[in-house]
């Protein structure tokens, strides 16, 4: 048995989806619509699929603060910035802005991961 079978990773190569993770949920796009409205200037990054995990967008207030959630595509998080009048940007251009790691520094410890 090879170790791709192990995983069950060919039984799971469906439409080139993300093998590990699940499927974006209304929840995840409304707890980004309610980051958006609860903080100032937030900007919306978008990170690619890889092979763990699906689209998925991150919302940065001006002070840092940041989530993560899970959107599907790139389509989805444009029409959703585009609605709230906010910026969205491919972070594999841009990169992450300074001011989300100058926060994660700062909160390490009141992290916790999704």
């Amino acid at each position: 048995m090879g170790w791709r079978d192990r995983f069950g990773l060919r039984r799971a190569k469906r439409g080139g989806k993300a093998r590990f993770d699940r499927a974006a949920e209304d929840s995840d796009l409304q707890a980004l619509i309610e980051f958006h409205g609860s903080r100032t200037g937030v900007e919306f990054f978008v990170e690619p699929e890889t092979f763990a995990t699906g689209t998925t967008a991150v919302a940065v207030a001006s002070d840092g603060e940041w989530i993560r959630r899970r959107v599907g595509s790139p389509a989805v998080i444009a029409r959703v910035a585009r609605k709230l009048a906010a910026p969205v940007y491919d972070v594999q251009v841009v990169g992450y802005p300074q001011r989300m790691r100058d926060w994660t520094t700062r909160n390490k410890r009141g992290l916790s991961m999704e």
